[in-house]
């Protein structure tokens, strides 16, 4: 095979051929009396292994590191593991579609949030929170609107394991009898201590309030702070009061603590 021939095969383009060979990840073919390369099935498998692997988000340098263990293995056993690695992306796919599937639904029935394309149960807490609003007097506590935000952003973050076992356990609020109701009368207590001090004398009697409404199976999934989570966490409270912020953090060792 040409190198046009080999690119068009595996689904690159010459350029990135060429790219894998500068790089040593494609070793060079045996050249032709005219000059030409002459690729084999051998090499039309490497190039899409690394193809794959790239895709996958491995780096270059790991992908010189798996190559060179595949270096002397069968070839019926690369074919096999470039199935799987086929067979793991067209799962990532058909799940993605699903969601997909489930977001245009909602779209197209006027049930999707504000907040953006979230995964169903997150769909289904959002619209307990505005029936649950909606149902009480004055305007929806701005501590509220934060936490749609929070949790949206959660949705997007955490790994897709982690998020359902997570999202299950929060939307636990909106399936017990009252909960939203004192979900909502937390938040308009803690717009009280909007523009508060961290040693607010509220904040430790809220922090208790908001811990005790969070079920065990939270608290359990909740383990020690890494520099990472507390960025995060950082991150998170960055637009909160310091009595606001200082309530969340003690929840949280309050959850840790009951976890113990």
């Amino acid at each position: 095979m040409r190198i046009g021939e080999i690119a068009a095969l595996v689904g690159v383009s010459t350029r990135a051929v060429r790219h894998y060979h500068h790089l040593g990840l494609l070793p060079e073919p045996v050249r032709l009396a005219n000059g030409y390369r002459d690729y084999t099935a051998r090499d039309a498998v490497l190039l899409a292994r690394i193809r794959r692997l790239t895709e996958l988000g491995v780096g270059l340098d790991e992908v010189r590191d798996v190559l060179a263990e595949d270096a002397g293995r069968d070839l019926v056993e690369v074919l096999e593991e470039l199935d799987a690695d086929l067979g793991r992306q067209e799962a990532r796919i058909r799940a993605r579609r699903e969601r997909l599937a489930d977001l245009l639904e909602r779209a197209r029935a006027g049930r999707l949030p504000a907040e953006g394309p979230v995964s169903p149960w997150v769909a289904d807490l959002f619209a307990a929170m505005d029936e649950t609003s909606a149902a009480l007097p004055g305007p929806e506590p701005a501590m509220a609107a934060v936490d749609r935000e929070m949790l949206a952003l959660l949705d997007t973050v955490v790994p897709e394991e982690e998020r359902e076992a997570m999202m299950s356990t929060v939307t636990h609020l909106a399936r017990t009898p009252g909960g939203m109701e004192r979900a909502y009368e937390l938040y308009r207590r803690m717009d009280e201590l909007t523009g508060a001090r961290a040693d607010d004398l509220r904040v430790e009697e809220l922090a208790r309030v908001l811990s005790d409404s969070l079920p065990d199976e939270l608290a359990a999934r909740i383990g020690e702070p890494d520099p990472a989570e507390e960025a995060r966490l950082d991150g998170f409270l960055s637009d909160l009061s310091p009595a606001q912020s200082a309530v969340v953090r003690r929840a949280l060792e309050l959850l840790r603590e009951r976890a113990r």
